[in-house]
């Protein structure tokens, strides 16, 4: 059975800067992915810089750095980590995972999480495409939530 789900809108925040951080071991699901968030991103008005990192497990650290800069309104980490025969897959997905909560949580971070974690390459394309799972896009979407949230948030009065 097919689920559906309704896809969250997309805030817009003209001026906005985001930067994605994208490992792209796997290039076509990277280059997908990388398509649906420049979609968002566009649609939202924001600006988006782009780099590149070997792995998922390294976007946390990229992020890290980039937010020590300062210049960034919030940040999209996407990735494609696939289940192989060894326990890597399951360090990979969950140290990720969890530096980039950390991140969110204790720095108030901005941040899309667009890493798919997947049992297959067929998986990974349906996800990734944008005509059908737009993982990127989502990602975009919840990085641009997160962002209005936080001015909101800064703009209220005490």
């Amino acid at each position: 059975m097919k689920q559906t789900t309704e896809k969250f809108p997309v805030t817009k925040l003209a001026g906005a800067r985001l930067l994605l951080v994208v490992a792209p071991y796997y290039r076509e699901i990277a280059a997908l992915l990388q398509r649906g968030a420049e979609a968002v991103a566009a649609e939202a008005g924001a600006a988006l810089d782009r780099f590149t990192v070997p792995g998922a497990f390294e976007i946390p650290a990229a992020i890290a750095h980039a937010a020590r800069a300062n210049t960034y309104d919030g940040f999209l980490a996407l990735g494609c980590v696939i289940r192989g025969e060894t326990s890597h897959y399951d360090y990979v997905c969950g140290e990720s995972a969890r530096a980039l909560m950390d991140l969110s949580v204790r720095d108030g971070l901005a941040i899309g999480y667009g890493i798919l974690t997947v049992e297959n390459i067929e998986q990974a394309e349906l996800r990734a495409d944008p005509a059908r799972g737009d993982k990127g896009g989502e990602a975009t979407r919840a990085a641009l939530a997160i962002i209005a949230l936080k001015r909101q948030f800064a703009d209220a009065p005490r």
